[in-house]
């Protein structure tokens, strides 16, 4: 049984947990969304920029409320905050960059691993979010 200092840390293993789970079966059953939406994004700056203010304002208030390095657990939500705003930041000032390397993760070959590994690790961040105690 994992256990933690926090609710909150309980609760965004939850989120970010069915949010992985949910882009991995997605990624599996819809490559060819995935696709156009990055082929989208690529297209409009105005998609990506404003992608990039909501992804790294998602890390702030996750860094901001949760900035946590007590366990295992907390570290690890605290980091995907951070890795959350650095996303956004790249999405602001180098989106070619990164969305360059996101339609490097969407080749078939690339896909089916890729989206296993996110559902898989967001199945198991979610299952220790609703089994997990707080101390």
């Amino acid at each position: 049984m994992i256990t933690t200092g926090s609710v909150l840390t309980l609760f965004l293993a939850k989120a970010f947990g069915g949010y992985m789970l949910a882009a991995g079966l997605s990624g599996l059953t819809m490559r060819k969304r995935w696709v156009k939406i990055i082929d989208e994004m690529k297209a409009s700056a105005a998609i990506s920029y404003l992608a990039g203010i909501v992804v790294f304002a998602i890390g702030c208030c996750v860094v901001g409320f949760h900035s946590f390095w007590t366990d295992p657990l907390a570290v690890l939500i605290t980091l995907i905050g951070w890795g959350a705003i650095l996303e956004g930041v790249l999405f602001l000032v180098m989106p070619g960059l990164i969305l360059q390397y996101s339609a490097s993760l969407l080749r078939p070959a690339a896909v089916p691993f890729i989206a296993g590994l996110a559902g898989g690790a967001g199945l198991a961040l979610f299952i220790v979010g609703l089994f997990g105690r707080v101390s």
